[in-house]
């Protein structure tokens, strides 16, 4: 197992020197099944690190807990207890309920693959309960604060502070996720002539998202101060150096604009795409056109922005109505 493997606990996968100790029948499953994973069923990559870390964080509680590198037959005996002890663990280690229940679904699915391919056959999984994710609604910015932080109120030829300004657009005025945005290719960039993109999100599930001009023109802009030359092939948002641009990238820079703009800690890349389903939903867009923009599977993970809007118009409401 060799894939990114970042924030990873249990002892930080024991130590993390060089790669974890695992029986060979183990480690050539594990390879086994990411590859699958990725060449068959189309994993992205943000994916397939996350489903990685999961693994390698129980594998290493499993060699911590049986005292020897697990085995596919360790797989085999795995009970009910076991896994409690591990959800335990990684509960101490500060992992919150969402990402337990992210690991349980990606340990799942490895034992299922486990026993279609007629390796092993173990429920113990299966009857673990979920953890329960506390119900909590998207956090969007008001119009305002969501337009000013996507201004380009930069230098002229500050090229970084255009990149920024580009991808966020992306991000309110396109509903892309950050990872979707920053997959894009040079040659896939929405520029004037480019009205529609299509966009490979979660599952491999492809949509046409419709580009703005406002952020035709703010890509337009980075591309001409970049001082990098893009291969067609090559990402179309580079760092500093000229390497493909890192999320954490717009993340640092959203935060200093918190400070600037007095935007609250909810501001976020993530919230910009909260902020444009919401936008639109209050507007008097069709709930099922927005599930197609933002690339949604299921129709109820959409919905929950019309108990954002039913929020904001009761909060409204309260504040205006003389009888409140």
């Amino acid at each position: 197992m060799t894939r990114e493997t970042t924030k990873e606990t249990i002892d930080d996968v024991l130590g993390a020197d060089g790669e974890l100790p695992l029986a060979d029948d183990l480690r050539r499953a594990t390879r086994t099944w990411l590859d699958h994973l990725e060449q068959e069923r189309g994993r992205s990559a943000a994916t397939l690190a996350s489903y990685e870390r999961d693994l390698r964080q129980f594998l290493a509680f499993l060699k911590r807990d049986l005292g020897h590198p697990p085995c596919l037959a360790d797989l085999a005996r795995l009970d009910v207890k076991a896994v409690r002890r591990f959800l335990a663990a990684r509960r101490r280690e500060g992992a919150a309920s969402r990402s337990l229940a992210r690991t349980v679904s990606a340990l799942r699915t490895f034992y299922r693959w486990l026993e279609s391919t007629d390796q092993i056959a173990n429920r113990a999984l299966a009857q673990v309960a979920m953890p329960r994710i506390p119900h909590t609604l998207p956090k969007p910015l008001t119009v305002g604060k969501a337009a000013a932080l996507v201004e380009d109120d930069g230098a002229e030829d500050d090229w970084i502070r255009a990149r920024d300004v580009a991808v966020m657009l992306l991000l309110y005025g396109a509903g892309l996720r950050i990872s979707e945005a920053l997959s894009l290719a040079r040659r896939d960039a929405p520029v004037s002539g480019r009205d529609v993109i299509r966009i490979t999100g979660k599952g491999g599930k492809e949509r046409l998202v419709p580009i703005l001009p406002v952020t035709q023109r703010a890509i337009e802009r980075y591309l001409a101060l970049c001082p990098y030359p893009l291969d067609p092939q090559a990402p179309l948002f580079v760092g500093a150096k000229g390497g493909p641009l890192s999320p954490r990238l717009i993340q640092l820079a959203i935060a200093r604009m918190r400070d600037e703009l007095a935007l609250p800690e909810t501001a976020t890349p993530h919230a910009l795409r909260h902020s444009f389903a919401t936008h639109l939903l209050a507007a008097g867009a069709d709930l099922r056109q927005i599930q197609e923009l933002l690339g949604h599977a299921s129709l109820s993970t959409t919905q929950v922005y019309t108990e954002v809007d039913r929020e904001r118009i009761l909060a409204v409401y309260d504040r205006a109505h003389p009888r409140a």
